[in-house]
């Protein structure tokens, strides 16, 4: 008995440890200090974990794309000088959150990893190199003549992908039909409406707008319940 108590203890000791040692190597940075970090580094290994489709719509600088999700992020990755600063980023920040995991797993010895993604880096006006100017869906012109469709309007921003936002979305469904008489409730898909998003700045999602008279009077970013939410309409 009291060596199988010596062995767990010296396992939860050993797993505690690498768990901590793995930790330290990745640093999640606002996207100010990434971008200060980028500048100072020479020739970085600036890695957009986002899908081709994602990347192709805009992405960081040089960034080079290799996809979480993709087959091959391991080989690709194997490529990358491990001993050298290696910066990852995605839409939010859930995807590089893991892919940093599995390179501090791989042995890269400094990750750093964009807190909120790219959308929090657009909001903070960093450069994003972008292939054209072309309107994705809805323009600042109808979105400014949906908010004057009603008297109060709440704008759901979401996403397919969005565990948050398909969590929030049976409820908010029903809150379009319980609500119509009083809140005129819209939700945008914000892949599908990628200029209107970039023009609001936002910085995550599921984000939420509530507007009285066209004006905005409250938001909120990420999930909320549907008892939360009820408060604010």
């Amino acid at each position: 008995m009291k060596l199988k108590f010596i062995s767990f203890i010296l396992i939860s000791f050993l797993f505690i440890s690498c768990h901590g040692q793995t930790s330290k190597n990745i640093h999640t940075i606002d996207a100010k200090t990434y971008a200060e970090k980028l500048s100072v580094t020479e020739n970085p290994q600036l890695l957009d974990v986002r899908t081709p489709e994602e990347y192709n719509s805009g992405h960081i600088g040089n960034a080079a794309n290799i996809n979480w999700n993709g087959d091959d992020f391991v080989a690709q990755t194997g490529k990358l000088d491990k001993s050298k600063p290696v910066f990852v980023y995605c839409k939010v920040g859930g995807r590089s959150a893991n892919a940093a995991d599995k390179l501090a797993e791989l042995g890269f010895t400094e990750i750093y990893n964009l807190e909120g993604g790219i959308m929090k880096w657009k909001a903070a006006d960093a450069s994003v190199s972008k292939p054209s100017d072309k309107i994705i869906g809805m323009c600042d012109q109808e979105y400014g003549e949906l908010l004057k469709s009603g008297d109060k309007v709440m704008i759901d921003f979401n996403a397919k992908w969005c565990a948050p936002c398909q969590k929030m979305k049976p409820f908010i469904l029903k809150m379009q039909t319980e609500m119509k008489d009083s809140v005129k409730i819209v939700q945008l898909d914000a892949d599908e409406n990628k200029t209107i998003v970039e023009q609001l700045h936002l910085e995550g999602l599921p984000t939420i707008i509530v507007y009285e008279k066209g004006k905005e009077v409250w938001r909120n970013v990420g999930y909320i319940s549907e008892e939360d939410l009820k408060k604010h309409l």
